[in-house]
């Protein structure tokens, strides 16, 4: 997330915005505010998440969920879904392995390959 801030260049230091679910990082520029959600505590699903307002800000924001599977798929279906693998036990090197999938109509057909590493 806070290389994405970064990219985006939004004010403000990009951190887990696990004690106030939801933060938003205005951009510095012409560009998309982040919205940062940490959704780990939202137990209501969808309802809890439009008490949010995170659905008006879906088509000019980036919008960043942590903890989202399950929670986020009711409110788009067109969405990049990044998954973070870390092999259980490995404490020698925290290898993580990211998956990138587009979904929806916006990503159909977009190749995602040339962010592969």
């Amino acid at each position: 997330s806070r290389g994405l801030g970064e990219g985006l260049g939004v004010r403000g230091a990009v951190t887990s915005p696990t004690f106030v679910i939801a933060r938003v990082h205005p951009s510095l520029g012409d560009g998309p505010p982040l919205v940062h959600v940490d959704a780990y505590r939202l137990s209501g699903g969808l309802d809890e998440m439009e008490d949010l307002d995170l659905d008006v800000s879906l088509p000019e924001s980036v919008i960043v969920v942590e903890w989202g599977e399950g929670r986020l798929e009711e409110l788009t279906d067109d969405r990049l879904q990044l998954v973070i693998h870390r092999a259980v036990g490995d404490t020698t090197d925290e290898v993580r392995h990211v998956t990138l999938t587009g979904l929806g109509d916006r990503w159909r057909g977009t190749d995602l390959s040339v962010l592969s590493a």
